[in-house]
């Protein structure tokens, strides 16, 4: 065994013993373009194609901050006319706030979700050290949205009913009762 030269084998990742939170970030969009590929395992078509799109946008999206810029904005209006595609099929499910559930590839697509909203709040701890373009913000925001909509979208095609969620927490008066 070489000593003097580093062996890649034991680094899964270079930059893991930093202390900027740009580590922290890249962690969470590998994590996102992670899921967003096992989504895209479960699903078919135009569905499939979209994720696909996505997961490598998602890689994309986590190298913006340490490298060079590599979201533009036609890339985010390609990422909103997919929101604009998927919420014209589910308009009518998605008035309501939604319980995360469904079939497999919708509950992996709000896993997705999920992964994206830590996108971002990553993002937001990557902001309070340097200066991170406004674009990515909106992108990464954008992505949790569509890949929201996308899981609704699956239900539907699946014949899954959304389950609404109605919050103890929220619109509630001090007495318990909601106001009117």
């Amino acid at each position: 065994m070489n000593v003097g030269k580093k062996d890649f084998r034991y680094i899964c990742y270079p930059y893991m013993r930093e202390s900027q939170s740009t580590v922290d970030f890249e962690i969470r969009t590998d994590s996102l373009a992670t899921r967003i590929g096992q989504a895209s395992s479960l699903t078919e078509g135009a569905v499939r194609e979209d994720l696909l799109y996505l997961c490598e946008m998602a890689y994309h999206l986590n190298g913006s901050v340490r490298g060079e810029m590599a979201i533009s904005l036609q890339d985010l209006q390609r990422l909103s006319d997919l929101y604009d595609t998927y919420v014209n099929e589910v308009e009518e499910e998605i008035r309501t706030f939604l319980l995360p559930q469904g079939c497999y590839a919708a509950t992996v697509l709000h896993t997705c979700r999920s992964e994206a909203k830590k996108s971002v709040r990553a993002l937001h701890k990557v902001s309070l050290e340097q200066k991170v373009d406004n674009l990515l913000f909106k992108y990464a925001h954008l992505l949790a949205n569509v890949l929201f909509v996308m899981a609704v979208y699956v239900n539907k095609c699946e014949g899954v009913k959304e389950i609404p969620f109605i919050s103890k927490s929220y619109g509630l008066s001090k007495s318990g009762k909601g106001e009117k």
